[in-house]
């Protein structure tokens, strides 16, 4: 038996899932990459075990989660700047779907990574506080403070969205 039976199965079937997922915790395409390679690596490592009765799409989400706090502690990540781009000088304007994500994407970027996950976890892929906690290794109540700490920060960077 090949000790990566199942593996690249794994990855056709969830790449794109981990892909997004990566981006939303990194908010840079090339970044994405590298994390979910470097992940992948990991599973891959362990799939074995995962295979054999673990969870491998829990674990990497979880290696997603704690290796993108990993290198933001390690290193400074530089972020997007906090100001809008200027609009065209020919007077086109930009649709307002543009204009808040680009708002949205900026907001984003100015929290800490812990928030950014939970925002992630909890509002994009619609994971329940108990499921969040197991993927980033916390208690529910580390879960519920920062969510609340992220929301009045994105509240407070983004007054024109609305965060409930």
């Amino acid at each position: 038996m090949d000790r990566y039976e199942g593996f690249h199965e794994f990855v056709r079937a969830r790449q794109q899932s981990l892909m997004r997922t990566a981006y939303l915790l990194t908010g840079n395409a090339h970044l994405a990459e590298d994390l979910l390679q470097t992940v992948l690596t990991r599973v891959a490592a362990h799939w074995a075990k995962l295979a054999d009765g673990g969870n491998p799409e829990a674990y990497a989400r979880k290696a997603l989660v704690n290796q993108t706090i990993s290198w933001r502690r390690r290193k400074q990540v530089e972020l997007p700047g906090a100001e809008l781009p200027e609009r065209a000088e020919s007077g086109q304007l930009h649709d307002e779907a543009t204009v808040r994500r680009i708002a949205l994407h900026h907001a984003l970027a100015q929290l800490t990574p812990k928030q950014r996950a939970v925002i992630v976890l909890r509002f994009y892929e619609d994971r329940t506080e108990h499921e969040t906690a197991q993927l980033m290794g916390v208690s529910i109540g580390t879960v519920k403070s920062q969510t609340n700490y992220a929301l009045s920060k994105l509240r407070a960077l983004a007054p024109q969205e609305v965060y409930r």
